[in-house]
């Protein structure tokens, strides 16, 4: 079976980048796009999907989607098992990429960063913070462990809803948060005939963040 998608094409001229606009910060350019990117989303659209990427077990790169939920100059947070592929990744090799993509302004920001669990009572908080139901979620799913039918994932999700109907729900100990610390930030920004803007924030050795232009 074969599909020839060689015709799918986008013309990308909505917004230009250059060097002269930018902050030298690229944490208030960040939050400058995804406040735009915000601005033209309705409230339950998931415009803070991002895609991480690890090393695996076997040396291959995994990427998966997961939900950014808060960023600052310290870096960009988001929360998972830590038995899960992903952390089992991280643990070994503690650097990620993250990235987003949003076609509705035509563009892509990709983070390079060092990745460290965050303390225990920041994990808490925003666990207790979550709905009862996904707190539940988070003890009757073993996270990338094979299970053997979807009913048998069901019957574990009732199992402890019934149990924290008598009992105080607090967080497993092996689920939490996980900040991301850049060292490099790319803002790409696409452009008519594939000449794209992509403008690089590298981290430097004295903190300080350079910057410059790629080729598209």
């Amino acid at each position: 079976m074969t599909f020839d998608l060689s015709n799918y094409r986008k013309i990308y001229k909505k917004i230009t980048l250059t060097e002269a606009e930018v902050p030298l910060d690229p944490f208030k350019l960040f939050h400058k796009w995804f406040q735009e990117e915000k601005n033209i989303h309705k409230v339950n659209e998931e415009y803070n999907a991002m895609s991480i990427s690890t090393i695996g077990e076997d040396g291959v790169p995994e990427t998966r989607i997961v939900l950014l939920k808060m960023y600052s100059e310290e870096g960009f947070i988001f929360y998972t098992n830590y038995r899960s592929l992903k952390g089992k990744s991280i643990q070994k090799r503690p650097k990620v990429c993250i990235s987003f993509y949003w076609p509705n302004t035509e563009r892509q920001i990709l983070i390079k960063g060092n990745v460290m669990k965050l303390p225990k009572n920041q994990s808490d908080e925003y666990f207790s913070r979550r709905p009862i139901e996904n707190q539940v979620g988070c003890w009757a799913s073993k996270q990338s462990t094979v299970i053997p039918s979807k009913p048998h994932l069901l019957i574990q999700y009732k199992k402890w809803s019934a149990f924290f109907k008598k009992n105080i729900i607090k967080r497993p100990f092996d689920w939490g948060g996980y900040i991301v610390k850049p060292y490099k930030m790319e803002f790409w920004q696409g452009q008519p005939n594939r000449l794209h803007d992509r403008l690089v924030y590298g981290l430097t050795k004295t903190n300080k963040w350079n910057l410059y232009r790629l080729s598209p």
